[in-house]
């Protein structure tokens, strides 16, 4: 428990200093960003990620959005597919974690009823900004949608709250990532969408707790 209060505490202060760089336009801020995002992979480690199938496919999922922060630090187009890439496949791991651990067909279904109205309200707001990216961000949006509804269903099979909790952060944060490089450029994307981002990745490195 002391290591992970530690993880918990170093992964807080990293995103703190992140955000006050950015506020003061330091190019050092990406290097707080991947201490940050190496807290949370250092979280689920301590968590117990290593000692179930379920803390494995997470802390699969966390190394991947780990490589995903790397690659959104870059302003070039193609280094953000890289990052949407490795993100897209972050999700396809959370998605086979909460699998594995338990999940209700029917809650399932109606989490993906619900999600599908604020993702009817993205996808026109998106569109006009999107040009030759809208494939990737269709299906990028496809995928952390049946992710939150999962998320859901496994809380509703399991009792876990934690797992809905940091799935529905992350599902939020990426909204102001797609504001950001899409929409309308600027600080508070930053301000508002990485503190829910690593919120929801804290959540989730923690969940192995509950399988050990």
């Amino acid at each position: 428990m002391e290591v992970i209060l530690i993880s918990l505490a170093a992964t807080i202060a990293a995103v703190a200093l992140l955000l006050w760089f950015i506020a003061h336009d330091h190019y050092i801020y990406g290097f707080f960003k991947m201490l940050a995002s190496t807290g949370f992979v250092v979280l689920c480690v301590a968590s117990g990620g290593l000692h179930s199938p379920y803390g494995g496919v997470i802390f699969a999922g966390l190394i991947l959005a780990w490589w995903g922060d790397l690659f959104l630090i870059s302003q070039k187009r193609s280094i953000f597919m890289m990052g949407l890439i490795a993100f897209f496949l972050a999700h396809i791991c959370y998605c086979a974690a909460f699998i594995v651990y338990g999940i209700e067909l029917l809650s399932t279904l109606l989490a993906l009823c619900i999600l599908a109205l604020p993702a009817l309200w993205v996808l026109p707001w998106l569109n006009p900004h999107l040009g030759r990216m809208r494939a990737a961000v269709y299906c990028y949006i496809l995928i952390i949608s049946v992710m939150t509804a999962l998320a859901i269903s496994t809380a509703a099979a399991t009792g876990i709250l934690l797992i809905p909790c940091g799935a529905a952060l992350f599902y939020g944060s990426d909204i102001f990532v797609a504001r950001d490089r899409f929409v309308a450029a600027g600080r508070v994307n930053a301000y508002i969408g990485l503190p829910l981002y690593y919120t929801g990745q804290i959540l989730l490195a923690l969940t192995p707790l509950y399988t050990l």
